[in-house]
């Protein structure tokens, strides 16, 4: 078993990685907290009513969700030395740290474009995987040469 000694960047991976987690718990959270969850976390109002028939497309599309904010938390957490190294670990974190990233910044153009779609929900989610994608970017560039095969 291949594994990722402890590297400048483990602090800053590990971290990453626990905001991954919550995220994907407050994912799940929503699942169990119903429409009103779906509501105040931004899901959108037809996600909610689904949520409120008992339809299962918002339970699964939540769950997929909160499946890939695992799999990115066990890349940085992988990256950070915490667990055996996993296949195409620089690249996961590369296309994992651009993806939140892009997330954030997409919110500037939308914004221009569609400014009647812009409400408090979509500002602080666009700071909060900012925040998300600046943590990943310093821990994958700080362990850059520590997770080479």
């Amino acid at each position: 078993m291949t594994t990722i000694s402890p590297n400048p960047g483990t602090s800053w991976l590990q971290l990453g990685g626990w905001l991954s987690v919550g995220a994907a718990l407050l994912h799940m959270g929503c699942i169990l907290g119903g429409p009103k969850w779906y509501r105040f976390f931004g899901a959108g109002e037809d996600m909610a009513r689904a949520a409120a028939r008992g339809e299962w497309t918002p339970a699964l599309i939540t769950l997929a969700i909160a499946s890939i904010l695992l799999v990115w938390a066990a890349y940085a957490f992988s990256g950070a030395g915490s667990l055996r190294r996993l296949p195409l670990l620089r690249t996961g974190l590369v296309v994992i740290t651009t993806i939140y990233l892009l997330r954030a910044i997409v919110f500037v153009p939308l914004h221009l474009w569609r400014p009647q779609h812009t409400d408090s929900f979509a500002i602080w989610s666009s700071l909060i995987v900012f925040v998300y994608g600046a943590v990943y970017t310093a821990g994958t560039c700080k362990a850059w040469r520590h997770l080479a095969p």
